[in-house]
């Protein structure tokens, strides 16, 4: 094989490994998601993690981005005679884009950073190969608890974050002048109910993104504290080009 050649080959087998290993965990965790035993204690442990523990940086980033896009658009809609429209603009970028990127790109920084370098620890140090010993397996212990409580937790995370950020938009544009009934008016007429619940739909899709690339990060960690650094590192870079790519793909399907 030329040099060339082997170069080429060296680039393009790193995603095709990283897709398999992440297809091999989504078939471990539909396997073992309804599977003998339940690591309850587990998973309600990552749940608080993910989402009780989540909720302040969660609402108050969303709360901020709700207050700067109102603070653009506010003005701009005002001298163009449409300020009776920013409600409803604020609520459809909100419930449909700005919450539920926000939630998942927050989580990605947060936990999925901490899931890797757990996992990771446990993987160079042994920890995993003693679990297999003790007949504990891995996947039920580590993968299904966290895939599972950010499936369900970042919805909810996805809900604060659209409530925050419509609330900080809705102060802010009432010191431009725009009246809390026209905003909310706007916000009644102009948005439906699917923009919020497609919003949390992607969610879901972003958690699953989130727990399943930092458990794959963790479980595939070699090379001591180094390791354990580039696994951190990669979870949270590819977790947040997945999720921005999901999302494009999520938002034209659904609307």
């Amino acid at each position: 094989m030329s040099i060339p050649a082997k170069g080429a080959l060296r680039w393009l087998l790193p995603p095709f490994v990283f897709v398999g290993e992440v297809s091999i965990l989504l078939i471990e965790f539909v396997r073992r998601l309804f599977r003998r035993p339940f690591e309850g204690n587990e998973t309600l442990s990552q749940m608080a993690f993910i989402g009780v523990n989540s909720v302040p940086i969660v609402a108050l980033t969303t709360f901020a981005s709700g207050a700067v896009l109102s603070l653009y658009l506010a003005p701009l809609l005002r001298q163009s005679g449409a300020g009776e429209l920013l409600g409803g603009v604020i609520g459809l970028t909100v419930g449909r884009e700005l919450a539920p990127v926000i939630a998942g790109i927050m989580v990605a920084a947060r936990c999925g950073s901490a899931m890797a370098a757990q996992i990771g620890s446990m993987a160079v140090t042994e920890q995993i190969d003693a679990l297999r010993a003790l007949a504990v397996n891995p996947y039920s212990y580590l993968l299904v608890p966290r895939v599972l409580a950010g499936v369900l937790m970042l919805p909810i995370l996805g809900l604060i974050g659209a409530y925050s950020a419509g609330t900080g938009a809705l102060l802010v544009a009432s010191t431009h002048g725009i009246p809390a009934s026209q905003f909310m008016r706007s916000l009644e007429v102009f948005t439906e109910p699917w923009d919020f619940i497609g919003g949390v739909i992607k969610t879901m899709f972003f958690g699953l993104i989130i727990a399943v690339v930092s458990c794959q990060q963790g479980l595939r960690t070699t090379g001591g504290a180094v390791g354990v650094g580039r696994a951190t590192t990669g979870a949270v870079v590819i977790s947040m080009v997945l999720i921005y790519v999901a999302n494009y793909f999520i938002a034209a399907w659904f609307y």
